[in-house]
């Protein structure tokens, strides 16, 4: 057995892109607007992301392992930090949360309807809000 065999996953190729979610680049902060808007109509999901955190890598990872089944239920929104620290500050404080990172809020009807960070976010399943 090499050593490849050994520690894959045992999923193939396509079985792995299924683990992960279309994830849009929020960037603007006309987007914070359009993602409120929608929340009426579907839950908005934003995950604050830290490119350069290990924490941040495992907890998206996660994330989408748990949640990947919802991507036609649910809007997804990420956004990285290091390029977007001010739009990261007017989500925190228009929605009222404070800034974390990594970072999930669960937007619906125009409010935050959850949030978790850091190792809290594996556990969370988006079948509670849709």
């Amino acid at each position: 057995m090499g050593l490849k065999r050994f520690f894959s996953t045992g999923k193939t190729t396509s079985e792995k892109r299924r683990d992960t979610i279309p994830w849009i680049p929020l960037e603007k902060e006309e987007q914070l607007e359009e993602i409120l808007n929608r929340s009426s109509n579907i839950p908005q999901v934003i995950f604050k992301n830290s490119t350069t955190c290990g924490i941040s890598g495992m907890a998206r990872r996660a994330f989408e392992s748990n949640n990947s089944s919802q991507v036609d239920k649910v809007g997804f929104y990420l956004l990285h930090i290091q390029y977007n620290r001010e739009l990261s500050n007017e989500i925190a404080y228009r929605l009222g949360i404070r800034h974390e990172s990594p970072q999930v809020l669960i937007i619906k009807d125009g409010r935050v309807v959850h949030h978790d960070s850091h190792g809290q976010i594996s556990g969370i399943s988006l079948s509670e809000w849709i």
